[in-house]
């Protein structure tokens, strides 16, 4: 589907990546990976057409529909949200408003991407009309146009956009609820290339699962730059890893990727140091025997064999990590926060209600949940960004609070400030190279202090708040996702400096490995208002028995209590015919049961087996390519079979309880 022939791309004296000759096949999903300003965006871009390389080439079929997710695209505010969705299976939007031209009704756009209202052309040709009205109907029926709003419609709401507001002005959303509505436009056009940088940001975890199970199910090719270890897990067959200047294959997902990865240079490395003892030993050989006749023809073997091993020259590694470590200049008073009674409306649309929250020294609070229930607004309150309608704060002794916004640019006001001066403003009695040494600290040196911050990009940008945040030392943080635009190597950093951070910590995060691996206490903001647990995240999944940042199992937990319960049976009354069906399933269910779990784990075996396959050293080498296929085609088949004996045991067990409760 996608073929590079030694492609190439270099700035100047900088080469991001040289020599990478791939072949991507339908059916694959390829997470692209690597550090910040390695050259993925840059790779993607090449692969759109909106970039050329610097050497090498690459072909997509001509007649491929390629859909691509730019994160600076542009949207107008007039247009209509489904309009803007439809608007990505062009052809068959072309024809839809070709026909409301023509016939003056039907499910025309209202000036949407340029194209006519409509309303009959009162001038035009009836026979040619007729004639053009036979061919759309045509390309309608060819390309199932007439599904194209229901499936414009359950993409939006899959995303998190309710059917209320998809005719609606793009204007009434949000920045990332447009790039939802972008997403859903490049998802809906039917592509067999799909080209998608970042398509997790701004989604909240029910739009990520969602995602999920599209890309799962995606029989084309699609190449998906993320950061989002979960979310590559889930979806990515293979890893494309942009590193050492070029970009290498690997089969499998994130997690098996990493491993792989290591292993390779593990080996490398242990191969290089083999040779250079060799070299060491016969060296030392040489040097102590080179002078003596009788041993001056061995010496002169070793010296060529010395020429002849060769040693191995490692690239380095673009990945970087920062170094963050967050240090309050003092402890706060063991009571932190007193929330109380915190309400908030934007309009009509009232996201807290009498939301109150106490928080002690020490503790680091997660809050989770789906968007627009009040998350970000309720760090903002806290953080007094936002004025409370009504409720009280009060922050405890000695409580010095930093905050990093979700927009993070927002904290940079002058954007015609350079980083350098950004910090030096922060810390006035210290020397430049103090400033320096912190802006380095979080992987910003030479060129890039002197930049413009609103030039920055979207990770350098969050990198210089938290270095803003570890000069301030504050010792209290409210982080309202602070993830966003970090690499996989920031990521950690930072997971590892918020977990030896000895303040207190406030975090808004849809990321579940950082809510796992950071939470001693979780907020679960719901619609029904918010669940407080103490304790960490595992804990309290623990305790609910459902995963929250789960789509699939609220999903089935909503169906559970949507369930109308069977009335309790009446022991005097009940007919004895119902007595027997009820002790017939209670005997036929157990074995039903155990036959459904023992497909259901010799499906995921077998697909446990492929995977392994996959990952085994010249597995792609020594395979057949029909073999591949069938290996393939039998894994795409296992999907949707585990999905379906999962469904019949939640079901079984669900009987079953019901009966012994009965």
């Amino acid at each position: 589907m996608i073929s590079t022939s030694n492609l190439g791309k270099s700035y100047g004296g900088r080469t991001l990546f040289e020599g990478v000759s791939l072949k991507l096949t339908p059916g694959a999903r390829y997470g692209l990976v690597g550090a910040n300003g390695s050259g993925k965006t840059t790779f993607l871009k090449i692969l759109a057409g909106d970039e050329p390389a610097t050497e090498g080439s690459f072909s997509i079929p001509r007649r491929a529909r390629v859909g691509v997710l730019r994160q600076d695209r542009f949207l107008r505010d007039e247009d209509v949200i489904l309009d803007v969705t439809m608007m990505g299976d062009r052809l068959v939007w072309d024809a839809l408003v070709e026909r409301a031209r023509i016939t003056g009704d039907g499910p025309a756009p209202d000036g949407a991407g340029g194209h006519p209202a409509s309303g009959g052309d009162p001038q035009g040709d009836p026979a040619a009309d007729a004639a053009r009205l036979a061919d759309i109907e045509d390309v309608l029926r060819a390309h199932d146009g007439y599904t194209l709003e229901a499936r414009a419609t359950a993409v939006l709401e899959g995303l998190g956009i309710p059917a209320a507001s998809h005719r609606q002005r793009l204007a009434t959303l949000s920045g990332g609820f447009k790039l939802r509505v972008l997403l859903a436009q490049v998802l809906i056009g039917g592509p067999d290339v799909l080209l998608l940088d970042e398509p997790t940001n701004h989604l909240d975890i029910l739009s990520i699962r969602w995602l999920e199970k599209f890309l799962a199910a995606y029989k084309g090719c699609a190449v998906v730059i993320s950061h989002d270890q979960r979310f590559l897990d889930n979806i990515a067959s293979h890893v494309l890893d942009v590193d050492y200047e070029t970009l290498t294959l690997y089969t499998g997902n994130y997690s098996a990727f990493v491993v792989e990865k290591r292993e390779i240079r593990a080996r490398k490395e242990a191969e290089i140091e083999r040779a250079e003892e060799e070299i060491a030993h016969k060296r030392a050989f040489v040097e102590r025997f080179g002078a003596k006749a009788t041993k001056a023809k061995q010496a002169q073997s070793r010296l060529k064999q010395i020429e002849r091993i060769e040693v191995e020259e490692l690239a380095d590694t673009s990945r970087r990590a920062p170094m963050l470590r967050f240090t309050p200049a003092r402890p706060s008073g063991r009571d932190v926060l007193e929330a109380l009674g915190i309400s908030r409306a934007y309009g009509d649309k009232r996201v807290l209600t009498n939301v109150s929250l106490s928080v002690r020294r020490g503790e680091k609070l997660g809050v989770i949940g789906p968007n627009g229930l009040g998350k970000s607004t309720l760090i903002k309150i806290l953080a007094g960004v936002l004025p409370a309608d009504a409720g009280s704060i009060r922050w405890g002794h000695e409580a010095r609070i930093g905050y990093f916004a979700q927009d993070h640019r927002e904290l940079l006001e002058d954007g015609d400030m350079t980083p350098l001066s950004f910090i030096e403003s922060l810390c006035p009695g210290e020397s430049p190279s103090f400033a320096r040494g912190q802006l380095g600290r979080v992987l910003l040196s030479s060129d890039a202090v002197e930049k413009r911050v609103g030039t920055l990009s979207g990770g350098e940008a969050a990198r210089l708040i938290f270095c803003k945040l570890m000069v301030e030392k504050p010792n209290v943080l409210l982080l309202d996702e602070p993830t966003n635009h970090l690499d996989v190597e920031s990521i950690q950093a930072l997971l590892e400096g918020l977990r030896a951070y000895e303040g207190t910590v406030i975090f808004v995060s849809h990321d579940r490995w950082l809510v796992s691996g950071l939470a001693t206490r979780i907020l679960e903001v719901t619609p029904d208002g918010p669940r407080d647990f103490p304790g960490t995240y595992e804990e309290y999944l623990e305790r609910c028995g459902d995963d929250h940042l789960d789509a699939e199992a609220v999903a089935l937990k909503a169906k559970r209590e949507q369930r109308p319960r069977a009335a309790a049976p009446d022991a005097t009354g009940q007919a004895w015919e119902e007595q027997k069906r009820r002790r017939n399933r209670q005997k036929e269910l157990p074995a039903r049961r155990d036959k459904v779990v023992a497909a259901l784990e010799a499906a995921e075996a077998r697909k446990k087996a492929i995977h392994d396959l996959y990952c085994s050293p010249g597995f792609f080498e020594r395979t057949p390519r029909d073999e591949f296929a069938a290996l393939e085609r039998e894994e795409a088949a296992l999907g949707p079979q585990i999905d379906a004996l999962m469904a019949e045991w939640e079901a079984l067990e669900t009987e079953l309880s019901s009966l012994d409760n009965g």
